[in-house]
């Protein structure tokens, strides 16, 4: 029996197939997971989404089909906002003055919280 060839994951399924704009999509990608959560926790349909947001409910319904590029992130942080979630951005500083390596960058991720008021 053959092993089964195995590669672990960086952590960003863009990244790990190559994708140049891996980060973002990343982003994008978490931003549409935590519509969904607040579509279902408050039984939203993408009509009232849409209306809320001030897009159509195609462009509601192929995000969530996976279609990332249609918005930008900055676009995806005004619907959460436009939906009454509140949205930090934190910055944290790790800069140092060592010669920088090609995969030493900082990092963008997304957490959202599942707790409703």
């Amino acid at each position: 029996m053959s092993k089964i060839k195995t590669t672990p994951s960086s952590g960003n399924v863009f990244a790990d197939i190559g994708l140049q704009d891996a980060e973002e999509l990343s982003v994008k990608a978490k931003l549409v997971v935590n519509l969904q959560r607040l579509m279902k926790l408050h039984s939203l349909t993408q009509k009232e989404v849409a209306e809320r947001v001030g897009t159509d409910q195609p462009t509601v319904s192929k995000l969530l089909r996976g279609q990332l590029d249609l918005v930008s992130v900055e676009k995806l942080l005004h619907w959460h906002s436009a939906l009454n979630q509140e949205v930090d951005i934190t910055i944290r500083d790790r800069f140092t003055r060592r010669p920088a390596q090609k995969t030493r960058r900082g990092r963008v991720s997304v957490h959202s919280c599942a707790c409703s008021a």
